[in-house]
């Protein structure tokens, strides 16, 4: 779950703008690829007190609302005003505080970056597939030539350990620790998701998108048999 103390980069202007518009197109491939219905009970993992455009996307765009749970640490209760029929629960997307399957449809959107080392990412994802049937989950792709949260180019692609070393000498002391910022590529974030099937039967799938023509985004659709 992203960190009560996150604080988003300032995109703005044209940065903004390519980010609702990736965003945007990862909601309609969502809408596309599953076809939700009416009846479908839905969850948002990982929505914030923030109120810029390209923040809680997913709740301004899903047409059947009343069927929306919208899960954040931060008090996002304002989405229930803003947007009515949303039920909003302030929890840790690790402890999630829903039964088993309580869920058609679990929507997680550039979170699994912010829990942590690998053990907590995967432990994420073990909730994730507990609550719900099928998972979409995002997170931007390591291997983009731009990091987005600190909009460095190419210094994410060392390892790993370097890059927090050059965030902490450049003064980035939140994105500088892993509990805060662990970038994952598509080999990573499959490695996660075997880890975290736990025994279940897990249809696995990847509609990642582009930006620019490079893979700016990991999608990742997950469905229990």
């Amino acid at each position: 779950m992203i960190p009560s103390r996150y604080i988003a980069p300032r995109l703005g202007g044209l940065s903004a703008r390519l980010a609702l518009r990736v965003r945007t197109r990862i909601f309609d491939d969502v809408m596309a690829a599953l076809s939700p219905v009416p009846g479908w009970r839905v969850l948002d993992v990982g929505v914030t007190s923030d109120r810029s455009a390209d923040s809680n996307f997913f709740e301004a765009l899903y047409p059947y609302k009343n069927q929306l749970t919208a899960v954040g640490l931060e008090d996002a209760s304002f989405l229930e005003d803003l947007f009515p029929g949303v039920r909003f629960v302030r929890a840790d997307g690790r402890r999630l505080p829903f039964a088993d399957l309580s869920f058609d449809l679990t929507f997680c959107s550039a979170v699994i970056e912010h829990v942590g080392a690998h053990s907590e990412q995967e432990r994420l994802l073990r909730e994730l597939l507990r609550v719900s049937r099928r998972c979409v989950v995002t997170t931007p792709n390591r291997w983009f030539p731009v990091e987005f949260h600190t909009l460095t180019p190419l210094l994410h692609w060392l390892p790993q350990r370097w890059f927090r070393q050059l965030l902490r000498w450049r003064g980035e002391r939140f994105f500088c620790e892993e509990a805060n910022l662990n970038l994952l590529d598509e080999r990573d974030l499959k490695r996660l998701i075997a880890g975290a099937s736990f025994g279940h039967d897990i249809k696995v799938s990847f509609r990642n998108q582009r930006l620019l023509g490079l893979e700016s985004n990991l999608v990742a659709y997950l469905e229990r048999h």
